[in-house]
């Protein structure tokens, strides 16, 4: 048993902790991360060099971040580390890798799967202007590059990342010219019984409202993105919205960054040919796991966001129980007590999510009142039109078929960014329930391989 090959692919808070556990087992897991360090997104770490404070790149969760680090810092000398790895394929139980141009197919007889999750995005026309950034681009500029991303910049979307990465930039000192909110306050109010079951995280988020309040932000909901203006030449200039009472306001700004939350990465979980369910309140295909992050394929679990968003701490939870199902399934001993005691807090965790979903919806009315010339698909710029055009001329009312026609989806991205949203307009074009258009299936590579990339053996 000792010689069971684990492999996990993240080193964020999942991956992490997942490793923490099997090393304590006695297992040497190989941990693939794309990162340059560990800490995934929500924890990333500093460029060396830089000597930016826990509390101010980490803001309350400083001491969360700093035992993350600490941890992957004892557990070094016990698992193989490969840091700058891109996990780009899942075939007959070997994991493929690729680093520095040298791809590796790695065997396992245990995969756990903790990729993260990346931001959920809705068009509007205009997006595809240099200067509109997702919410986690705008995130790992100010991390990792100590930078913003405009002088004067618009936030715009709903969910609690929206007001975080906003706050972030106040507290760093740049501009923001104000947030743009999709959700009613009223929603919030009526998603309060939910939102309260982690009292401590609704406190944060009611701390960073006041914080934006304070620095002056204007901060507008119950909004409709209308169109972001600018130029090819110069980029965006500014963005026109729609108001509650349906009245158009246009801001001036050089920088917008979009997001709905975010949604589980999960092309890889999809190339292991883990089954998939649609998710009604999310509207979303999720990868089926049962409670302890075990997928449909033997062998294969799914932990943290890649699987359900519950943020960091519910991404380490989802860590631990991975690995200690993964460490059942192979007739090891398992902590029953600690782990019933995280199951019932990873529970809490959810009925909280809940609320998130109630009062943060995803606005997937948008989609249907898209202008023909927006673009959807950013990197083939397939436009709203034209995927009403397949569904409409050619019958396309399912994701892939539309896929083929229109190349929606068969970007660098693979269909990342512009899915859900595109999946949306397939349904409204066509007259079906969301569900009924499917998911694009996963393709290898999951992202863009260089054409000098060579293989070896491992």
């Amino acid at each position: 048993m000792g010689q069971c090959r684990v492999i996990i692919v993240g080193a964020g808070p999942a991956g992490v902790r997942c490793a923490e556990v099997l090393v304590a087992a006695g297992i040497r897991p190989i941990l693939v991360d794309e990162g340059r360090r560990d800490g995934g997104q929500i924890y990333r770490r500093q460029p060396e060099g830089f000597n930016r404070s826990y509390p101010t790149l980490y803001g309350t969760e400083a001491e969360r971040a700093r035992s993350l680090h600490q941890t992957f810092e004892s557990l070094r000398g016990s698992i193989d580390y490969r840091p700058e790895t891109l996990a780009w394929n899942i075939f007959d139980r070997q994991l493929y890798t690729v680093s520095a141009r040298v791809s590796k197919a790695l065997p396992f007889d245990a995969l756990v799967v903790c990729s993260g999750a990346t931001d959920r995005l809705m068009p509007v026309k205009g997006w595809h202007r240099a200067g509109t950034y997702s919410l986690g681009a705008a995130q790992i500029a100010l991390k990792s590059q100590a930078c913003a991303i405009g002088r004067r910049v618009v936030f715009a979307g709903t969910g609690p990342l929206l007001y975080l990465v906003a706050a972030q930039y106040v507290k760093a000192g740049a501009h923001v010219e104000a947030i743009l909110d999709t959700s009613s306050l009223w929603k919030r109010v009526r998603a309060l019984p939910k939102l309260a079951a982690r009292p401590r995280v609704l406190v944060n988020g009611l701390s960073l409202m006041r914080t934006l309040r304070g620095a002056g932000v204007r901060i507008v909901t119950g909004i409709e993105p209308v169109e972001i203006h600018g130029s090819p030449e110069d980029g965006v200039s500014g963005i026109t919205y729609r108001g509650r009472d349906g009245s158009t306001h246009q801001l001036a700004c050089d920088a917008v960054a979009l997001g709905y939350h975010v949604r589980p990465e999960t092309q890889l979980a999809d190339l292991a040919r883990c089954e998939f369910r649609f998710d009604a309140e999310t509207r979303q295909w999720l990868p089926a796991v049962d409670q302890d992050g075990r997928s449909t394929v033997p062998g294969v679990y799914l932990a943290g966001d890649g699987a359900r968003v519950l943020g960091a701490d519910g991404a380490e939870i989802a860590g631990k129980l991975a690995a200690w199902a993964l460490l059942q399934d192979l007739g090891r001993p398992v902590p029953e007590a600690e782990r019933d005691a995280l199951r019932r807090e990873r529970g809490v965790m959810d009925r909280f999510r809940q609320g998130l979903v109630e009062a943060f919806p995803w606005p997937a009315e948008q989609a249907a009142r898209l202008p023909d010339e927006a673009i959807v698909c950013r990197c083939e710029a397939i436009t709203a039109g034209e995927l009403r055009r397949v569904v409409n001329q050619m019958g396309a009312c399912e994701a892939n078929r539309a896929k083929a026609f229109s190349r929606v989806g068969m970007g660098r991205c693979q269909g990342r960014y512009c899915g859900h949203a595109g999946a949306e307009v397939i349904a409204h074009a066509a007259g079906v329930p969301v569900e009924q258009v499917g998911r694009l299936r996963g393709q290898a590579p999951v992202k863009p391989l260089s054409i000098a990339v060579r293989e070896e053996v491992e």
